[in-house]
């Protein structure tokens, strides 16, 4: 019983050879020959835990995104290509789809439906011509919401603001360097804590703001690059990665382009901060088996059974910020030259916690640890995370979107899980001028560059045309679909196969092969 099951060793066999071992099954149908086939695709997990082999190829993409973007000098050119004629044919189309939508709304016609999907598969369409930006609503222009006041806090400081420059790149120094930063930002203080994370005491620990700031974290983050801007007079870009500390308080990490002052990083931040503006939730109205009920058409009162105050209204009686959050005093900045052995170790740093999932590095080792984590995920339990979380019912608000099925109290967001503890959901956090690539586009790389060494040991691959294949989802209990096993032992022989070519090609280069066994290949 100690000798190891044949689907391990397979299992093993693929994880050493890079196969993904989760991979879904895929029917493809070859419409010039009729032949049907089944194929494993890639479950493309970030997580090492549930794919390592895919995991690993997600966070290799990630390191190469961050290098490319960190000390490039170069602007990335993001001109526009022109419409093309099926664009404009198809948005025509479109526009005519919505004169009759909306001409069926208000006739009141069954068609009304119908033509919606349509509308639906149109944008679809344009979406794979490579039409990019939000396309204008068939019901029309939505409601704006309440309009709050931009005047700052006058519990924060003033920031400089200037006219922020069509430029990415930092300053040059000496006609040849061109140094870039990384920079460390973490939450306020709650209380004094441990070596081990947890509260030196309990009882003045201040969960009730640790648990919002966690769940804001992200609004916060963007509302600093957006005065880092501001401040500086050019579009700042950066690669940055969050994180949690030992108490379980997210922190950030980023790789900025480009020089900035210490002094500055530090201004910035003692000024940034994130109001917002919800309703009131401080105190509980409806808890234990004292909740609202759904009548069919709103949530009202167990008692008096009268409906509870909808979402709109509740913002527009909202006088002042329901919290308001802050970053710490604790700023390290530092600069960093590219192509030096430093920035190659911080970017290694920035991607070390990738392939893990945030229940793997918030860890209890303690009792005192795990009191602590439970009392924040009490906390956060109810604490609302959107306008749409049903936790909102519990302070006698209705949220956007209840129904029915809405549980008071039970919001399936990742800021009330206890293996989360409101962390975002968003581990990486890239501007979009970072590299002027997507992370298609470095994969895509990747692929040209191990096509092209093959090519020049005269091994040709050549890409099959697409448009003849017809792709179908295996459903679950399909007896045709073949065993996992028998996936994964075809998808190895086909990485060994593709691992020779390669080693060929970096032989004929010069260039010894890496150990296959501690490297996945590069051909994947």
């Amino acid at each position: 019983m100690r000798q190891p099951l044949a689907l391990d060793v397979i299992t093993a066999t693929a994880e050493q050879h890079g196969v993904c071992v989760r991979p879904f099954t895929m029917e493809v149908g070859d419409l010039e020959t009729g032949e049907l086939r089944h194929v494993a695709v890639p479950c493309g997990s970030t997580v090492d835990s549930v794919c390592k082999p895919c995991a690993t190829k997600a966070r290799a993409l990630r390191i190469t995104q961050c290098r490319e973007g960190w000390h490039s000098e170069e602007e990335p050119d993001f001109t526009p290509e022109p419409p093309t004629q099926n664009q404009t044919e198809l948005l025509a189309f479109r526009a005519d789809l919505v004169q009759a939508y909306q001409q069926a709304v208000e006739d009141g016609e069954a068609e009304a439906d119908e033509l919606r999907e349509e509308i639906s598969g149109v944008d679809a369409e344009l979406r794979q011509l490579g039409v990019r930006g939000r396309l204008p609503s068939p019901d029309g222009p939505t409601k704006r919401g309440v309009k709050r006041s931009t005047r700052r806090r006058q519990d924060s400081p003033n920031l400089p603001r200037k006219k922020v420059e069509k430029r990415t790149l930092g300053r040059e120094y000496a006609g040849r360097f061109r140094p870039s930063m990384f920079v460390t930002l973490t939450l306020d203080s709650y209380g004094r804590v441990r070596d081990d994370g947890t509260p030196a005491n309990p009882a003045t620990y201040d969960y009730w703001r640790a648990a919002r700031d966690a769940v804001h974290f992200a609004s916060l983050v963007d509302r600093w690059w957006q005065n880092l801007r501001r401040c500086v007079g050019w579009d700042v870009q950066y690669f940055a990665t969050v994180e949690p500390q030992k108490r379980a308080a997210p922190h950030l990490h980023a790789a900025i382009r480009g020089s900035i002052s210490h002094e500055v990083l530090r201004q910035v931040t003692a000024a940034t901060y994130h109001q917002v503006w919800w309703p009131a939730h401080d105190e509980l109205i409806y808890d234990g088996d004292r909740l609202p009920i759904w009548d069919g058409e709103n949530f009202v009162d167990p008692d008096t059974r009268k409906p509870l105050q909808d979402w709109e209204s509740a913002v527009e009686d909202v006088q002042e910020p329901a919290h308001v959050a802050r970053f710490g005093v604790q700023v390290h900045s530092k600069g960093i030259l590219g192509r030096t052995e430093e920035a190659g170790r911080h970017i290694g740093y920035l991607t070390k916690y990738l392939t893990k999932s945030t229940g793997e590095i918030v860890t209890a080792d303690s009792d005192r640890q795990r009191r602590h984590h439970d009392r924040l995920h009490e906390e956060l339990s109810r604490t609302p995370c959107s306008p749409r979380c049903p936790v909102w019912l519990l302070y006698g608000i209705q949220p956007v979107g209840a129904n029915g099925k809405t549980i008071p109290g039970h919001c399936k967001g990742r800021a009330h899980r206890r293996t989360t503890l409101g962390l975002p959901g968003r581990r990486v956090l890239v501007s979009r001028k970072w590299s002027g690539k997507t992370l298609a586009d470095h994969r895509a790389d990747r692929k040209a560059f191990v096509v092209q060494a093959l090519k020049a040991v005269g091994i040709e691959k050549t890409e099959p045309d697409r448009s003849r294949f017809v792709w179908n989802k295996i459903q679950p209990g399909d007896r045709n679909a073949p065993p996992r096993a028998h996936l994964l032992m075809h998808a190895i022989a086909e990485r060994v196969t593709w691992r020779a070519e390669y080693d060929k090609a970096l032989l004929a280069a010069g260039i010894d092969p890496p150990n296959p066994s501690a490297t996945p290949p590069i051909a994947a």
